[in-house]
């Protein structure tokens, strides 16, 4: 999920024109498998370890660890990023169609429930693992109106911004 904006991106717009917004999934992404890795014990490699995280920044603890186990830490939180960053490639080119429809509601409604999601691409496919939601739209289901679109401003309001103007622009032409 944390990859999905900057993987879309790359794939619907070119990897020449990835924003910044995309760099800050990727530190996101690169400290939590940092933290997987280094605090949490959940990568085999490393092992069940848990290097200090937080606590240790906190009161300013030097590296705990060798500098063998830093390259480990280096290679494993690369290995899974790039893992995450396939996957994410893979499942995008799959479902770009999915991609498509939910931009363009995007783009026309600005904001969607999970209930435009179901009338978009259908119910999830996880069989057998509804949750509270899932049951209480079955039984709603179009008994509750989703939200009006929001107003569009008057045209003499602020003047859009550039680069979200530009993306939506891209985003109508590749369509």
């Amino acid at each position: 999920m944390t990859l999905g904006g900057r993987v879309s991106e790359e794939i619907f717009f070119g990897s020449e024109n990835i924003t910044t917004g995309a760099q800050d999934d990727l530190q996101k992404i690169t400290r939590m498998a940092f933290e997987a890795c280094a605090n949490y014990g959940m990568n085999d490699v490393i092992g069940p370890v848990s290097y200090g995280g937080d606590r240790g920044a906190k009161e300013s603890w030097t590296k705990p660890f060798s500098e063998r186990t830093a390259e480990m830490l280096d290679a494993e939180v690369r290995r899974m990023i790039t893992d995450a960053y396939d996957r994410t490639r893979t499942l995008l080119t799959k479902h770009r169609d999915d991609v498509i429809k939910v931009a363009s509601l995007l783009l026309e409604k600005e904001v969607i429930t999970r209930e435009n999601m179901i009338d978009l691409l259908g119910k999830r496919p996880f069989v057998g693992r509804s949750d509270d939601m899932d049951k209480w739209l079955d039984e709603n289901h179009q008994k509750v109106p989703s939200p009006p679109p929001m107003p569009h401003p008057p045209p003499e309001a602020e003047e859009p911004i550039p680069g979200l103007v530009t993306a939506a622009t891209r985003v109508n032409e590749r369509f």
